[in-house]
This record gives C-alpha cells, sequence and structure tokens, in this order.
C-alpha cells in the first residue's frame, strides 16, 4: 500500500510535457479535412433504413403507375394534358411520371434528406461528441449538405432512368408528343427531358436549403421536415389566390411548373429564367440563414 502511494506522488509529482502547438494554434498533425470525410458521411446514410425507403420508393413509383394504366379504365378523349398522353411512349410516361412527383413526391424526398441531415445527429445526442473529435462547425454543415443533395439528385435520376426503362416495357418507344399534337423525335425528346430534370433539380434547391436552415435550428427531424413541407403547401396555396396578383411572383414555387415551356413550339425559356433566378436567391438565403444558425448556435445535444 505504500509503494503504490509513493508510486502515485510520483506521477503526481512529474510535471507534464508542455503540448507542442503549430502556428496556427492546432495540435501537430491535426487536419481539419480529414475528421470528416465525404465518402465516410455517404456510406453512413447510404446504411441508413429512411435512404433505402426512399429509393425503393422512386423505383417502385413508376410500376404502380402503369399498373394503374394497365388495369384503370382512361379516358381516350382527354388528351390535352401529358396525364392523358402519358401512354403514348415512354417518353411521354417519363414526362408524367416526373410531373406527378414534383408536386409532393420530389418536395417531400428533398425534404426528408436535407431535413434529417443534422437534426438527426441532435436528437441522438451525437452532435457534440462529432464537434468534440474537433470536426470544424462550417465543415460539418458543407459534408452533410453535400451528402443530402448528393442523394437527393440520385433518387431524382433515379426516378427518371426508372421511369424511361418501364415506360419502354410498357408502352414502347417512340415520339414525344406534346398536348398541343407536336411529335418530338428520341433525341429531342431526351434531350428535354434532361431540361425539365435540371430544372426541377434547381427548384428544389430552395426546398432543400429550407430545410436544411430547420434542420440546424431544431433538434428534431420531424420538426424540420414538416416545417419545410408545410412552407411550400402554405406558398402553394397563396399561389392560387388571384388576389394577390404579381405578388406571387416571390412566393417560392411559383415557378415550379414553368418546365412546361420546354414542350411548346418555340420553346419557352422565359418562364424558366425567372423561375432558376428565384430558386438560386431563395436558396442563398436560405443556405445563409443555415450557416449563420449554427455557427452561433449552442450545441447541447
Amino acid at each position: 500500500m505504500t509503494s503504490e502511494n509513493a508510486m502515485t506522488d510520483q506521477i503526481a509529482a512529474t510535471p507534464l510535457a508542455p503540448t507542442t502547438l503549430s502556428t496556427d494554434g492546432a495540435v501537430p498533425g491535426y487536419r481539419a479535412r480529414a475528421t470528416l470525410r465525404i465518402r465516410t458521411e455517404l456510406r453512413r446514410q447510404l446504411r441508413r433504413r429512411r435512404t433505402g425507403l426512399v429509393f425503393g420508393l422512386v423505383v417502385a413509383l413508376p410500376l404502380v403507375l402503369v399498373a394503374a394504366f394497365r388495369f384503370g379504365t382512361q379516358d381516350t378523349g382527354g388528351t390535352a394534358s401529358f396525364g392523358g398522353l402519358a401512354t403514348f411512349s415512354a417518353a411521354n410516361f417519363t414526362v408524367f411520371t416526373l410531373s406527378a412527383s414534383a408536386t409532393f413526391l420530389l418536395v417531400m424526398i428533398v425534404a426528408l434528406q436535407c431535413g434529417d441531415a443534422v437534426a438527426s445527429e441532435a436528437s441522438w445526442g451525437t452532435l457534440r461528441y462529432l464537434l468534440a473529435v474537433p470536426v470544424p462547425r462550417a465543415r460539418l454543415l458543407g459534408v452533410k449538405l453535400a451528402v443530402s443533395l448528393l442523394t437527393s439528385t440520385v433518387a431524382l435520376v433515379l426516378l427518371t432512368a426508372t421511369a424511361l426503362a418501364v415506360g419502354w416495357a410498357a408502352f414502347g418507344w417512340g415520339a414525344l408528343r406534346t398536348p398541343r399534337g407536336d411529335d418530338l423525335g428520341t433525341s429531342e425528346a431526351l434531350l428535354r427531358i434532361g431540361g425539365m430534370v435540371g430544372y426541377l433539380a434547381g427548384t428544389l434547391l430552395l426546398i432543400a436549403a429550407l430545410a436544411f436552415w430547420l434542420s440546424v435550428s431544431t433538434d428534431t427531424p420531424l420538426a424540420a421536415v414538416g416545417g419545410c413541407v408545410v412552407v411550400v403547401i402554405v406558398a402553394n396555396i397563396l399561389n392560387q389566390v388571384d388576389a394577390l396578383g404579381s405578388l406571387r411572383s416571390v412566393l417560392p414555387m411559383h415557378y415550379a411548373d414553368a418546365w412546361r415551356g420546354l414542350f411548346t413550339e418555340p420553346v419557352q425559356l422565359e418562364g424558366m429564367a425567372k423561375g432558376g433566378v428565384s430558386a438560386l436567391v431563395y436558396a442563398a438565403v436560405f443556405f445563409a440563414c443555415a450557416w449563420w444558425t449554427f455557427l452561433r448556435k449552442d450545441v447541447l445535444s
């Protein structure tokens, strides 16, 4: 017992070696870029059940729609819309699938991926441990956002590719017929569908930014995702109020349907240009709010 006490006293009396810091105040060998890698975060997100459900849903949706067209009663006279022309060709089916998904399903997917990004870590109590590694706050946000945007983009591309494949198998490959009766060849149809996908990705960027801002502002993923969806629903309702006049043009998602200009002759890009600028401005504001909020937030969980 005496020897143990003597050893303890000796250890206590031994001066600790001073920690050598680099010129920027960091411990030698510490690299901020190595604290949280994108591939590591991507691997974590791909293993999560919600990510698998999202990918499974976008693959299953075209199959469900084909079954609905096969076994449902179709009104052959209602061909003045993409819904009435959905069975004309694989290209028409793809355009209809994307248009039907853009108003709610894709909004939900993006809100889920981005709204859950940081709030889930806070709800699990792991956010403060990530920051204690230490992972710089700006880097943590950047990696989380990059992975969320990547998985959302993959879901959008997967939905498009699946709709093309399923539509080809069910309705054959042919020209894309527009509601005005114009037929577009294969290469032209694919080019315009690609433009539609790109525009949808741009408009959904503001949804991602809003959900991400809410994600860093709350410790509850459901509040972030639900809050984002509620804002979009309210904005869409206000967009239907004619009494607001030109004020509706400043509402989020006001230009969500501007992609229809791609399927007219001649192509009308004015609405898409306004929608792109609107989405970028909103996204920049929401992303700036997310960074400003999180860099000054007391993380307790």
